[in-house]
């Protein structure tokens, strides 16, 4: 059984020889450019700078070397654009992370230094802008500026948001035609599409690290504050963003068609570690609708299946999930209250594929033994891979922290065999 053949039969429910193994296919499953680099090495793989293909989280590109030693599955087909609106297909250029992991970068990564020894990064790689991210002196990733411009309450307009929600151009969906063509023809993986566009109200995305002037509502705290006091601008704003998402899977599906398994369609955050961050019904009211909207086009119109990313403990929507038609729920925070994976698969295991709770990036991965990575994953797999329905990834990224060690006791144990 072949990566594809493994990688489509989990994802339609169906017992596999092994579960799949992602590594980096996802901007929400991928690994710190600083311990990939520590990765290769110990692996013996030949030393060189990663490349960051995500600015944000300060994410390393996987290469073919790597997923061939650890047998990953899955990869990813990715937009050549960033979060923060320059592009990757410019060239590369080195760039030394605050740990002193040398990398690669695209020439469009602007940065500055300010008097706190924090990094700051430019929209569009402009520099002439205010800058729309920071990298504090020592840290593993960016935050977001936000860029709040007064608000006038009584005039709030959601096209103010329209430059958020743009088409795909021409340039993008040959991109798009001709790397899902490669992936499809010249490998044996699986393939999901790091789309993200019906994240509805996303605050990773809210303050528009990408605009050189966003417009309209952009703190996440304020966003929070407004989905109550001001639903129907909210409501507003993710109806533009459903038609332009639509819009923009119709020009997806004209380029890569059935070549595509899996399309990322949010990757908006609904739980936190001790339950939900708003109440179920303002879920039904606000999202619920939308979603079903997006994901009834998919499963119309293509053979894809919808990806949702949520962290958190969000087992009370999951009957909602089910309804509005999420077919794979990512990341299962084990941790989180109600999210424990006997009780997950149990309840939803015939109904929700599940992408990623093999073990606790908070907690086991960065700072346990390797005997406790190896009981943890082998445990999670036992749970999550009876029957399919399964795809092995941590729950989250791969933080820069983690032991390279405790890495190598994971992916032998999902492999069942040496790596090294």
């Amino acid at each position: 059984m072949n990566s594809r053949e493994r990688f489509r039969k989990a994802i339609h429910h169906e017992q596999p020889d092994r579960p799949p193994l992602d590594l980096g296919a996802t901007w929400v499953t991928g690994i710190s450019a600083s311990v990939y680099a520590r990765l290769r090495t110990a692996l013996g793989l030949p030393s060189r700078p990663p490349r960051i293909h995500e600015p944000y989280q300060l994410l390393g590109d996987v290469e073919e070397d790597v997923r061939e030693r650890l047998g990953v599955d899955v990869i990813g087909l990715w937009a050549p654009g960033t979060i923060f609106g320059f592009r990757n297909d410019v060239g590369w250029k080195p760039w030394t992370m605050p740990d002193g992991t040398a990398v690669m970068v695209s020439n469009d990564f602007q940065t500055t230094v300010d008097a706190l020894g924090d990094t700051l990064i430019y929209p569009k790689g402009d520099r002439t802008a205010v800058p729309s991210g920071r990298l504090p002196e020592g840290g593993s990733f960016f935050d977001a500026i936000v860029r709040q411009e007064p608000i006038d309450e009584d005039h709030l307009d959601p096209n103010d948001w329209a430059d958020s929600f743009g088409r795909f151009t021409d340039a993008d969906l040959a991109h798009f035609e001709k790397e899902s063509t490669r992936i499809h023809q010249e490998t044996e993986y699986g393939m999901v599409m790091n789309f993200g566009q019906g994240g509805l109200g996303d605050v990773a995305f809210v303050p528009g690290q990408n605009l050189v002037k966003p417009k309209g509502l952009r703190d996440p705290n304020l966003w929070y504050e407004y989905l109550l006091t001001q639903p129907d601008y909210i409501r507003g704003i993710f109806e533009i963003q459903t038609k332009a998402a639509i819009a923009n899977m119709e020009l997806l599906r004209q380029a890569v068609g059935d070549k595509l398994d899996v399309i990322i369609i949010s990757g908006t955050d609904f739980g936190m570690q001790d339950g939900l961050l708003i109440s179920p019904q303002l879920f039904r009211d606000l999202w619920k609708p939308l979603y079903k909207k997006m994901n009834d086009w998919v499963h119309t119109h293509t053979s894809w299946k919808t990806f949702y990313h949520t962290d958190g403990g969000v087992m009370p929507l999951l009957d909602d999930f089910v309804e509005m038609g999420v077919d794979i729920l990512n990341p299962v925070q084990c941790s989180a209250a109600g999210m424990d994976a006997e009780t997950v698969k149990a309840k939803y295991g015939d109904k929700l594929v599940f992408w990623g709770g093999g073990v606790d990036t908070q907690k086991t991965l960065p700072f346990g033994t390797p005997d406790e990575v190896r009981a943890e994953v082998g445990e999670r797999l036992r749970v999550f891979g009876a029957g399919g329905g399964y795809v092995f990834n941590t729950i989250h990224n791969i933080l820069s922290n983690s032991p390279v060690e405790n890495l190598i006791a994971m992916y032998e144990t999902v492999a069942g065999r040496s790596i090294r």
